[in-house]
């Protein structure tokens, strides 16, 4: 895989990111099988790292495969916004953690 991803594989991550539902989250690396990129997690945590800030895709919806919270950027009132816009959603966050048994997306259901 080279180390600039093709416009093509950001769209095949893209279009599945913005398949999941609110109040669920999906893995890196089940976005990636998905998208029918399987064992390539860590391109779809690039893919979401250079979206633009603007766009509408529920890209904090994606989380790790141990139901932890990756993205480290705080609000001004210093909240996780990835986990303050899962709570909005009605996603539990314990911590930076969310329990996959009850909110992980099962692929199948946008």
């Amino acid at each position: 895989m080279p180390a600039r991803f093709s416009d093509e594989l950001a769209q095949m991550i893209l279009s599945v990111v913005a398949l999941i539902p609110k109040g669920k989250v999906a893995s890196y690396g089940q976005i990636a099988k998905l998208a029918g990129l399987p064992r390539h997690a860590r391109l779809v945590g690039r893919v979401l790292k250079e979206m633009d800030a603007s766009s509408d895709l529920p890209w904090h919806r994606v989380i790790n495969s141990q139901g932890k919270i990756s993205v480290h950027k705080l609000d001004e009132q210093g909240m996780n916004i990835q986990a303050a816009k899962l709570m909005q959603e009605g996603v539990v966050v314990i911590g930076d953690k969310v329990n996959l048994k009850v909110y992980r997306w099962d692929g199948l259901h946008a």
